[in-house]
């Protein structure tokens, strides 16, 4: 039986301009202070931010996802179907917990500032553990959003929504 992906959808709205968001989501520097202080995440120096030459469709180098920025708890084979400065990234990897870990990141115009949408679709890798998945993985992009809104500024409420592909 094909595995099935699990979903999971968070967005938010924030007081910045596109562009400086994109500046703040597309660096490591960026993503780490989202994730954190509960994640940290590492990547080569050489790779400070998203650029379209990363988008190669294959794994670019392997990410350790540090609890407390101590203790690492995964790793992150991380690759790039898309990258669109300004608009979205399509990051398409698999991880030490998850068969398949795609997540796109759009960036839409709003009233006063961007929308931010966090689509996750993943596969674990251990039987049975997709709906404690979904929990944590929509716990960790909520936060994200707050951290996202602390920096910049919320102008609209987190929301988000979950799913199954059907068998």
């Amino acid at each position: 039986m094909p595995a099935r992906f699990h979903h999971v959808t968070v967005s938010s709205a924030v007081a910045a301009p596109r562009a400086a968001v994109w500046a703040r989501i597309a660096s490591f520097e960026g993503v780490n202070d989202e994730l954190g202080p509960i994640l940290s995440m590492s990547a080569p120096p050489e790779v400070p931010a998203l650029t379209p030459e990363l988008a190669t469709g294959q794994p670019l180098f392997r990410s350790w996802l540090r609890l407390f920025g101590i203790l690492p708890v995964d790793y992150d084979h991380i690759g790039f179907g898309a990258i669109e400065p300004g608009e979205y990234f399509a990051e398409r990897s698999t991880m030490g917990l998850m068969t398949a870990w795609h997540h796109d990141r759009h960036l839409h115009d709003a009233a006063g500032g961007t929308r931010v949408v966090d689509h996750l679709a993943f596969v674990p890798r251990v039987p049975g553990t997709g709906p404690l998945a979904r929990v944590l993985v929509r716990a960790l992009f909520h936060h994200r959003h707050r951290r996202l809104a602390r920096h910049f500024g919320a102008i609209a409420p987190i929301t988000s929504s979950t799913a199954i592909d059907p068998r």
